[in-house]
């Protein structure tokens, strides 16, 4: 291939994804773009990652500049794609590839990150949020919105019994998932545990586990996704943009109780048994914090009492990674047609 051939239908695309979202270390942060890079070369095309910042520091913010530029003029890339908004300034001057930004949350939700952000998509050729809500409050009406897959293969049900004796949890414990973790203030672990309290008040014994460890395998989020009742996700206001917890949740068909942030209240309409939050209007505390905990406890309590796995997995099937690769293709190939 030459730098002048057209990009078409009928050959794969090259690609140079660049992120801060990245895992690393046996870490999890970012495995959402890692997933999406898999699925776009199970589909055939080539792509390439620079991760900018994490490890290097936040300096590498601005020193990422030249080794992106240099990086994009060198690897003949029909796209440059951009996650998350604070990497844009990196990638402005990346020279002739095509720009394509994805939006994730904290990056259009935080003013700071937003006015970084904004410097930096100047030039893009599209943008993609993971939730209308996303879209919506960057005020972007010509952005595209897909939310971010789940590798439906790895995230399916499978023997909950065995899952429970793996992990040391009796047959009749009521069990109640924590998403991430309780280390991130955004992530809500105070509410999750004052809410897991408010359910012991009223009488249902229920112990707590815990999503996230340093360095598990993917097979052991699996079993703790069998081995729970539920998920209660009660992350803080404008801190998510899609949550990659709630929609494994529902590939593998446990219930959630969510607070109403990001895309929870799509992925969860019409998911049986499960419940949507609403954070009360103004300031969180004294008497709205207390309506608060007392709602996310009755929710709970409800699905522990119906004792039941929920259908989000049929429901959602438009999640799996596969398909959410190929409408990012799709986008792609309408950038390079334009």
């Amino acid at each position: 291939m030459n730098d002048t051939e057209p990009a078409t239908a009928e050959r794969p695309l090259r690609i140079l994804a660049v992120t801060n979202l990245w895992p690393e270390n046996g870490g999890y942060r970012g495995i959402f773009v890692h997933r999406q890079v898999t699925a776009l070369r199970a589909l055939g095309h080539h792509v390439d990652v620079e991760v900018v910042a994490q490890s290097r520091g936040r300096a590498d913010y601005v020193l990422a500049a030249p080794r992106v530029r240099r990086r994009a003029r060198t690897g003949r890339y029909d796209i440059v794609h951009v996650h998350y908004g604070m990497t844009a300034p990196a990638a402005r001057l990346a020279g002739h590839p095509a720009r394509v930004l994805s939006l994730y949350g904290s990056d259009v939700n935080e003013p700071r990150q937003r006015r970084i952000t904004r410097l930096g998509w100047g030039g893009t050729r599209a943008r993609i949020y993971v939730s209308r809500r996303l879209a919506e409050a960057a005020g972007d009406p010509a952005g595209h919105v897909v939310a971010n897959g789940v590798d439906f293969a790895l995230f399916r049900p499978a023997d909950r019994a065995a899952a429970r004796a793996s992990l040391g949890i009796a047959p009749t414990d009521r069990v109640v998932l924590f998403g991430a973790d309780p280390a991130r203030p955004v992530k809500g672990y105070d509410l999750f545990t004052e809410v897991v309290g408010e359910v012991r008040r009223q009488g249902l014994p229920v112990r707590e586990l815990v999503l996230s460890a340093p360095g598990q395998p993917e097979a052991d989020l699996v079993r703790k996704y069998d081995a729970a009742d539920l998920l209660l996700f009660t992350s803080r206001p404008g801190s998510e943009g899609s949550p990659t917890v709630v929609k494994e949740a529902t590939a593998m068909g446990l219930p959630v109780v969510s607070v109403d942030v990001g895309d929870v209240a799509e992925v969860l309409d019409g998911v049986r048994p499960g419940a949507v939050v609403r954070f009360p209007d103004g300031p969180s505390h004294g008497e709205a914090r207390t309506r608060l905990v007392r709602d996310l406890a009755g929710r709970v309590a409800d699905v522990l009492a119906a004792g039941t796995r929920a259908d989000g997995r049929d429901r959602n099937a438009w999640l799996d990674e596969s398909r959410v690769a190929r409408r990012i293709t799709e986008i792609y190939r309408t950038v390079l047609r334009s």
